[in-house]
Order: structure tokens, then C-alpha cells, then sequence
């Protein structure tokens, strides 16, 4: 361990690997809207935050569990479909509210080409929101689409189905074959936009 009379112990968030006080302290200054995108094992979390004196104060707040919860999601709620359908609803949500504009927030997340949390930013985008990012960084339309998913299923069917079975036994626990991912990703993605559209157009 490091020491000496100019040492300084880092804050217990950044010794955790939670928060970087650098980068946060330069999107605290902009004085915009933050879209924090988190990840865990099994969902994705996005945020739209202000910060404040007292601390951060949450505007809109919502998991990846809402998927299932509320527009019949039968896939992984972690991989990157559900982040880009998060995202869309964020997204969605922020207008609602009025919000026109937020700066990504990843955390310590890797900023990594095609990644979850950019798949998140992207929807976000798509549903309105205007977020300063390179579409560059965005994963692929067929990736966000689940293409990926749906060849390897059907590879897996004809090759091994006693692997395909095993592999994908939870999505078929729920209902869905996954090589029909993509036309059920079209189907809640077309849920969520009628719904918040229609609810944007009453606000008019």
C-alpha cells in the first residue's frame, strides 16, 4: 500500500470501483441532465439525474425489469435488445417530462464499441432524446435487433438440439424460440413507441 506524507487515501466510492469523482465532477460543472446507464447480472438500470447540493436527485429512474413487467419481454432482460428497449423507454419517459437533453453517464463501465450502454444511449436517441454521442459506438441494428441470437439458435437446432435445449432453456421456459427473437424484439419495440406516442401527442 502506498504512503508518505503526500498520499491521500481515495474516497470509498472510488476504492469500490463505483464512482470516478474526475469525470463526474467535470458533468456535475456542464450543469446538464445525466442519462446513467448501470449494468448488472441480470438487468439494465438508466437513470435521468440532476445533480444538487444535497445530492443527486433522480427524475426518472427504470430497470430493464419493466420489460417483462409491462410490454410481455419473453428475452434475457441484461443482454443488448433489452438495453436498447430501456433506453427507448427512458428516452420516452424524459420527454414526457419535458427533458430535450442529457449527457451519458457510464460510471467505470468500459466504453467498449457495440456495448450494452451504448445500446441504451441509442434508444434514448431514438425516442428523442437528445444525448451527445458517436454513432459510431452504437452496436449494429441487427445486433440490437437479437440477428445474432436467432443465427446462433438456429445453427444450434439443426447441428445439437439436446445443446440448443440446454442453452436456451429459459427462453423457451417463457415462451419465445429464440430464433424468433427478432420479430418478437419488433413486436414490443412497435408497443413501446404506440404507447408513449400516443401519450406525447395528448400532451400537445
Amino acid at each position: 500500500m502506498a504512503r508518505g506524507g503526500r498520499y491521500r487515501v481515495p474516497f470509498r466510492r472510488r476504492r469500490l470501483g463505483l464512482t470516478n469523482y474526475y469525470k463526474r465532477r467535470k458533468m456535475i460543472i456542464s450543469g446538464k441532465l445525466r442519462l446513467i446507464v448501470r449494468k448488472t447480472l441480470k438487468y439494465i438500470i438508466v437513470q435521468i439525474v440532476k445533480a444538487k447540493p444535497q445530492g443527486d436527485e433522480t427524475v426518472i429512474g427504470i430497470s430493464s425489469k419493466i420489460l417483462a413487467k409491462k410490454y410481455g419481454w419473453l428475452g434475457d432482460c441484461s443482454n443488448t435488445s433489452a438495453a436498447y428497449l430501456t433506453g427507448l423507454i427512458a428516452g420516452y419517459k424524459a420527454r414526457l417530462k419535458g427533458i430535450e437533453e442529457a449527457i451519458p453517464d457510464i460510471g467505470l463501465h468500459r466504453p467498449v464499441k457495440g456495448g450494452k450502454v451504448f445500446a441504451v444511449i441509442k434508444g434514448a436517441i431514438d425516442a428523442g432524446l437528445k444525448v451527445p454521442c458517436s454513432p459510431e459506438v452504437f452496436p449494429s441494428d441487427e445486433r440490437i435487433q437479437g440477428e445474432h441470437v436467432a443465427a446462433y439458435a438456429k445453427f444450434l437446432l439443426e447441428k445439437d438440439p439436446s445443446l440448443y435445449e440446454k442453452q436456451f432453456s429459459q427462453y423457451i421456459k417463457r415462451g419465445l424460440r429464440p430464433e424468433d427473437i427478432v420479430s418478437h424484439f419488433e413486436e414490443v419495440k412497435t408497443k413501446i413507441i404506440s404507447k408513449y406516442e400516443k401519450l406525447l401527442s395528448s400532451n400537445k
